[in-house]
């Protein structure tokens, strides 16, 4: 069989992610949707786009009215970047030295940091709640970004030291005849060319931090610090749940993330490109 072309691959890779798009965002589709439709169309007609008769903003209203969702919004937005960035430089550095510097233990350390991609970080919360008490970090956003950098660093070393396995050595050998510091070649040099795999890092990274409820329901349940995420708790109830201010919540807070899953994927997808024109 024919290889096939350059083109063939680009367009092939294009289908492919178009029709995953399309799949991933119907979920989406429909909670915006039914988010501007009264409680009665909701469960009438779930896939009907509203109309003049089923039209109802009340679920916003709602939201804006009872709770303080912009400092929710705000503190998810905080924390959800802060982390990104700390697994992204962290977990890059701890690649970059496992993957480029041979020492003793250099595998064992390795097999170290995957042992939390295996092991659910869920299963120290009660240690990690005592850190928190010991050091008067309950009830801040600190508390929530720690955690999570931590939670995110295990995958990022584990895909991102795979690929500076990849970088040439004569690249960075030459920038160290330069004069090139270490931090140097790793920021100008190596970093670059892992940026489709730094995006695929930060993609798998930010969904479980932006819609996590168990750390910040145990870690930081005060009003000041919640989350969009357990601020959208309040309009579920144990009998009656109010299906039209979580559906207006859960519209709203897809945004930012909608918006950060685009500037990463835009990476990824430009370097899934590249390769298959080369």
């Amino acid at each position: 069989m024919a290889a096939r072309s350059p083109l063939g691959r680009t367009i092939a890779a294009h289908a492919v992610l178009i029709a995953y798009t399309l799949i991933a965002l119907f979920p989406v589709f429909v909670i915006v949707v039914n988010s501007f439709k009264s409680r009665r169309a909701i469960f009438a007609e779930p896939l009907a786009l509203p109309n003049a008769e089923t039209f109802d903003l009340v679920g916003y209203t709602t939201v804006l009215a009872q709770g303080d969702f912009f400092q929710y919004f705000q503190n998810s937005l905080i924390v959800t970047v802060v982390s990104l960035a700390g697994v992204l430089l962290f977990g890059a550095m701890a690649a970059f030295a496992l993957s480029e510097y041979r020492f003793r233990g250099n595998t064992l350390m390795g097999l170290y940091l995957a042992l939390g991609i295996m092991i659910p970080i869920r299963l120290g919360t009660v240690a990690i709640l005592q850190m928190m008490v010991a050091g008067g970090l309950v009830n801040t956003l600190t508390a929530l970004i720690l955690v999570y950098t931590a939670q995110g660093l295990p995958l990022a070393v584990f895909i991102l030291s795979e690929f500076m396995r990849q970088v040439s050595d004569d690249l960075k050998n030459a920038g160290r005849i330069d004069g090139l510091s270490e931090y140097r070649i790793f920021f100008t040099l190596v970093l670059p060319l892992v940026r489709p795999a730094m995006a695929t890092v930060a993609v798998f990274t930010m969904i479980p931090i932006w819609n996590d409820l168990w750390f910040p329901l145990i870690l930081a349940p005060a009003e000041e610090t919640k989350t969009i995420t357990l601020g959208s708790q309040v309009f579920i109830g144990q009998f009656v749940t109010n299906w039209n201010a979580v559906l207006s919540a859960l519209s709203l807070a897809i945004i930012p993330v909608m918006v950060l899953y685009l500037i990463f994927s835009r990476q990824l997808i430009r370097g899934i490109t590249a390769g298959a024109v080369k």
